[in-house]
């Protein structure tokens, strides 16, 4: 049996589950045999699902009142308003609320250099440490092909930190998605079960060097620094203290590709 075509649009129909079942076998099978395109795909998946975990909270805000539908009803026919009237105050409440958000977010600048990159790798820890089931895209196992991924997809040497010293060893690592272009994430984990994130990515002419910084998102605490053009934040739910030998070590290491 002849099998139709895979098209783009089969592959982002694959990466938003939108396919049927037999289709998503065959865009499966077609990924397996055609491992870079799979490559891209992965980078997809997880942008997508950075992008629904970083508007979970916007989703999950209560609706405003001024846009009850409720109320709204009620307001009418207190009023007696015309039915045109009451569409027109409808369209220009949903326009003010769209355009107060687009303004908001066009008023705050967007971060840039070490404190995007520490958030950037507070946002993966925050994504992916919690994942019991696919944490990383290669496992510990497949080191070598990891670093080739990595390294090919950053256009640099990528070396792999070994933190077994630090007491905590590789789980593996994936590609993430950032404003800044893809960023290599490794994780670590401890024998009580508590894991690290290493995010690193190349940085822009004005951040090259900087010295090692203590930064923190919540609970999540971080160490980020920059050597000869390359950005590193190692990140996690520890004591700065404790994070500080462990990123040292990681810098160490780095510093000899």
């Amino acid at each position: 049996m002849n099998l139709r075509p895979i098209t783009e649009d089969d592959l982002h129909a694959y990466v938003d589950h939108a396919l049927a079942p037999e289709r998503r076998a065959e865009v499966a099978a077609y990924l397996e045999d055609h491992p870079d395109i799979a490559g891209r795909i992965a980078g997809h998946a997880d942008q997508r699902q950075m992008l629904r975990a970083a508007l979970a909270p916007i989703a999950a805000e209560p609706l405003p009142a001024a846009l009850n539908l409720s109320r709204m009803i009620e307001a009418r026919t207190r009023r007696r308003w015309p039915v045109q009237w009451a569409a027109a105050a409808v369209l220009l409440l949903c326009l003010g609320g769209v355009g107060g958000w687009v303004a908001r977010s066009s008023l705050q600048p967007a971060p840039g250099g070490l404190v995007a990159l520490a958030q950037e790798a507070a946002d993966s820890y925050q994504v992916y440490a919690p994942d019991h089931v696919r944490p990383v895209e290669l496992r510990a196992s497949d080191t070598a092909q990891l670093t080739e991924w990595i390294s090919n997809r950053l256009h640099q040497p990528v070396r792999v930190p070994d933190l077994a010293g630090s007491g905590y060893r590789l789980m593996g690592g994936r590609l993430v998605p950032t404003s800044h272009g893809p960023a290599a994430m490794l994780m670590y984990d401890d024998d009580h079960g508590d894991r690290l994130v290493m995010l690193t990515r190349p940085m822009n002419k004005a951040d090259q060097n900087a010295p090692m910084t203590a930064q923190s998102t919540g609970e999540v605490t971080g160490i980020v620094w920059a050597d000869d053009g390359v950005g590193y934040s190692l990140v996690g739910r520890v004591p700065t203290q404790s994070l500080r030998p462990i990123a040292n070590e990681v810098r160490r290491q780095a510093r000899t590709i």
